[in-house]
């Protein structure tokens, strides 16, 4: 858990608005100054794309969304924050001055981060009275949905405070690079940068068009890339042999005119014209709001497919994911709980993504909210990743669900559970699906789970915690009535 829950942005443009939205989501509270005009319009509509792709980057249950305020002055901002990020344009002076004001009207103990691609924190530093707790926290566009962010330290950043920043940017699902050394531009930006100036080269002596040259990165090199990087895909290019045959027989080719890295073409008016005319045809007339939105959709689902292989920003995401579900859970405490009763154990919102054609919440999702309601009477009874490292999980074996009313977008959901029968191996759970507002009952399901060995695939007797904490609460619930549909199936039609 992250005690982190307020956050200040300083600026709201493409990088400081992802920004926003990925704090936001996942539930920090922020306080946004960003004079510019049009501003809280251009974060809302970034906000409303973050929104769209956690809908579909993963299932698991988001926090509660962070409260967003926008101040009039950078001191309002700041002044209670625990961590800020400064997403200001690329002028050192102008960073400078931002950061010498966050630093007089901070807490003394905040973390103060910068966006800057390229300018060097000690630069940026000169002029604050704390620079211990201030560092380059570089990210890449979309932030709400790229999980790299660079971490680089000046002269004068403390170790302390860049291991809370890395700590930070992982409990809001991201993956920090923390540089050993400072320099100007950091990692990412001196790869791409050399990427860059070979691709205007290519433009410029008119060898292919900016489409042909995206064309080489994506259908090839980049599906490559975000999966193994660079060294990775060279190492397996080598064969059986590794690397050190790779080296041997493609280093010579380092010295042959193949590339014209250290010689960059002059920006003239006639090559800028030729990559503007370009884009704009490849664009095709689809706005920069569809382009994001048909990006995130490239991404989630790359993201998603990488996850199932645990592979790269996959497995970033399905550590990511599995921190969701544990502090989805994380505020029920034993104690609060009734064990007497149908234990209250999970509440969702149906969002928007969910409903169907008919306007109402489509029935895998019926599943999904039984599934999590699931999830967390297993965390509840002790199954968490230490007990799953043992191999030892639980599986449903069959459900049977009932479909009694409609939901729409945005309505709140409470699930209860109540425990229908216990022997060594299964427990049999009943959950109810009610309007949280109404109170009516929208759908039940039962569900027969069996404790398992993963590592042999077959049913084994449960073991402790979940043992010890799974029999008191069936002692106090099998006094609870039995509704009379519990045990049915589906119903035989009749002529």
């Amino acid at each position: 858990m992250s005690n982190i829950t307020q956050a200040a942005a300083i600026g709201g443009g493409v990088i400081g608005g992802g920004w926003i939205a990925r704090l936001i989501l996942n539930g920090i509270n922020v306080k946004v100054f960003d004079p510019a005009p049009g501003a809280e319009r251009k974060v809302g509509e970034m906000l409303a794309n973050a929104e769209r792709a956690y809908g579909k980057l993963t299932n698991a249950p988001l926090p509660k969304p962070g409260k967003l305020e926008y101040t009039a002055t950078l001191e309002e901002a700041v002044k209670d924050a625990q961590f800020i990020q400064e997403s200001a344009p690329e002028r050192m002076e102008l960073k400078q001055s931002i950061l010498n004001e966050i630093d007089q009207y901070a807490p003394a103990d905040a973390l103060i981060c910068s966006s800057t691609s390229g300018l060097m924190p000690t630069e940026l530093q000169k002029g604050m009275t704390h620079p211990d707790r201030m560092m380059v926290g570089h990210p890449f566009n979309p932030v709400y949905l790229l999980p790299l962010v660079e971490i680089c330290g000046g002269e004068k950043t403390s170790d302390e405070a860049k291991k809370r920043a890395a700590a930070f940017y992982e409990y809001i699902g991201m993956k920090p690079l923390v540089l050993r050394k400072e320099i100007d531009a950091f990692i990412a930006d001196r790869i791409l940068e050399a990427y860059w100036r070979e691709a205007l080269w290519l433009v410029n002596d008119g060898i292919a068009t900016v489409e042909e040259v995206d064309d080489a990165i994506r259908y090839g090199a980049g599906l490559r890339w975000a999966m193994m990087g660079t060294f990775q895909v060279y190492r397996i290019a080598g064969g059986e042999a590794g690397m050190r045959h790779f080296m041997s027989q493609f280093g010579p080719a380092l010295k042959w005119p193949w590339t014209k890295l250290m010689d960059v073409p002059e920006l003239t008016d006639e090559l800028l014209d030729t990559i503007a005319d370009q884009s704009d045809d490849q664009a095709k007339g689809v706005s920069i709001r569809d382009m994001e939105r048909q990006r995130d959709d490239g991404l989630v689902s790359v993201m998603q497919a990488l996850k199932t292989h645990d592979l790269a920003a996959g497995e970033v995401l399905k550590g990511y994911e599995n921190s969701l579900y544990a502090r989805a859970h994380a505020h029920v405490e034993e104690a609060e709980v009734d064990l007497t009763q149908p234990l209250a154990l999970h509440e969702a919102t149906v969002r928007p993504d969910w409903v169907d054609y008919n306007g109402h919440m489509t029935e895998h999702r019926y599943l999904q909210v039984f599934g999590d309601a699931t999830d967390a009477f297993l965390r509840f009874i002790g199954m968490d990743q230490d007990y799953l490292a043992r191999d030892r999980s639980v599986y449903t074996v069959e459900t049977h669900i009932r479909h009694l009313l409609e939901v729409a977008a945005e309505q709140p959901l409470s699930v209860t559970t109540q425990v229908l029968g216990l022997d060594e191996k299964r427990i049999r759970i009943l959950h109810v699906m009610r309007h949280s507002e109404t109170g009516n009952v929208l759908a039940t399901a039962e569900h027969m789970l069996m404790h398992v060995d993963t590592a042999q695939g077959r049913a084994c007797p449960l073991e402790a915690p979940l043992a010890g904490k799974v029999h008191p609460i069936w002692e106090a619930h099998r006094s609870l009535e039995k509704p009379e549909f519990s045990g049915r199936g589906i119903r035989e039609l009749t002529a």
